[in-house]
């Protein structure tokens, strides 16, 4: 079956935040958005009918848990990532970011360490500081344009903190971490006795020449010490549907955090995203096989296109994600003017690098999950503006 990703869907006036949120979150109506994480693709079309089948019913109440939903997740994980679950590991969540929040009050104290490796998806920072806990750092290391981490401070900053949040594959430089590291990250949290908990939301998105490794299915010391948060959103483009979940294996720490979960009355799911899911489970890998595909062509058009025309601008080559780390430190412009010069030279509405931490001053995100006629457009016009700004100086 062939799939149009080239097909140019107009998501404007349909309350979708990545385009009719621009001019209030901007500053500005006038820009291609390429910033926050969902695709402008259709879902699956075997998505798109199960929705229309449920919607057809017409009653809409409120829904459970049921097997062909375990079923669905059980498999998944089984055929594309190699790791046998239990349907009694998975619990309910309302969204990865809220899942992050439940799990924050469910596993500390007020003042407690959480570990975040920045540059970094900036709710983590969010979730940790706004109840109170203290956000310990261990920043990426970059070496010769791919990040890494430092075990060495990781040795160190574990010893002052209670859970890792471990952004796997890492938003946004775009690293598939390997298993050697992975199994280096859970011995030093073992070792303190930190929590890891694991966003893989990203993990069906993996670019050739690289796997996903669950951190959970590296051993059962780590699966004990874990959860792992995941979802079909990012994979199948139902970031509105509710669709995540969380991975406990160990039963004691799926109760705590169910009854936090209850406590902030966060447990109830959407039938429509229960649907999808299972549709995009069942019958979406034929169609995600197909978007990889077409997002390495949109990368490798950023990379070349960058090469010959943008020397003042590095990619990041991502491993995962259909998110692209920026370095613009070339452009020799402070923080608020790089912000103003992608939106208001370039035209562009991309995540500002400074959000992720300090480390990410300098850089933009831009979301490559697009038709390739808007990735072109909008790169040339930041070239356009690149151009326009180097001649203005000389």
């Amino acid at each position: 079956m062939t799939y149009d990703f080239n097909a140019v869907i107009d998501r404007r006036n349909t309350g979708a935040s990545k385009w009719d949120a621009v001019g209030k979150r901007f500053g500005s109506e006038d820009v291609i958005p390429l910033w926050v994480a969902d695709m402008d693709f259709s879902s699956p079309q075997c998505v798109i009918d199960a929705i229309v089948k449920r919607a057809e019913h017409g009653v809409y109440g409120y829904a459970v848990q049921q097997d062909a939903y375990f079923e669905a997740i059980v498999k998944w994980f089984k055929t594309r990532h190699n790791w046998q679950i239990e349907r009694d590991w998975i619990a309910p969540a309302p969204g990865v970011v809220p899942a992050l929040s439940v799990i924050v009050q469910a596993f500390t104290e007020p003042q407690d360490g959480v570990l975040i490796q920045p540059p970094v998806y900036h709710p983590f920072k969010k979730v940790i500081s706004v109840w109170d806990r203290k956000v310990i750092e261990n920043p990426l290391v970059e070496r010769n344009g791919r990040y890494e981490i430092d075990f060495a401070d990781l040795e160190i900053k574990a010893a002052q903190a209670k859970v890792m949040f471990l952004c796997s594959p890492h938003n946004p430089v775009g690293r598939v971490w390997t298993p050697e590291e992975l199994q280096r990250v859970g011995e030093i949290c073992l070792r303190h006795g930190v929590l890891v908990i694991s966003d893989e939301i990203h993990a069906d998105l993996i670019f050739r020449g690289h796997r996903h490794t669950p951190f959970a299915s590296l051993s059962p010391q780590f699966a004990e010490h874990s959860l792992t948060c995941a979802a079909p959103s990012k994979t199948f483009n139902l970031a509105g549907l509710t669709t995540a979940y969380v991975i406990a294996p160990n039963p004691a720490l799926k109760k705590r955090y169910e009854a936090m979960l209850n406590k902030a009355s966060m447990g109830e799911l959407n039938i429509f995203g229960i649907e999808a899911m299972i549709a995009a489970y069942e019958g979406g890998a034929e169609w995600l096989d197909a978007l990889l595909e077409y997002l390495e062509g949109n990368l490798e058009y950023l990379k070349g296109f960058v090469a010959e025309h943008l020397p003042q601008i590095r990619v990041i080559e991502p491993e995962g994600t259909y998110l692209v780390w920026l370095d613009c430190t070339k452009l020799n412009l402070s923080v608020k003017e790089l912000d103003r010069f992608f939106v208001h030279k370039a035209g562009l509405a991309l995540n500002e690098g400074h959000l992720f931490g300090r480390e990410g001053e300098g850089f933009q995100r831009v979301n490559i999950a697009c038709p390739r006629q808007l990735l072109v457009k909008g790169m040339e016009q930041l070239k356009a503006a690149v151009e326009e700004l180097e001649g203005a100086r000389r």
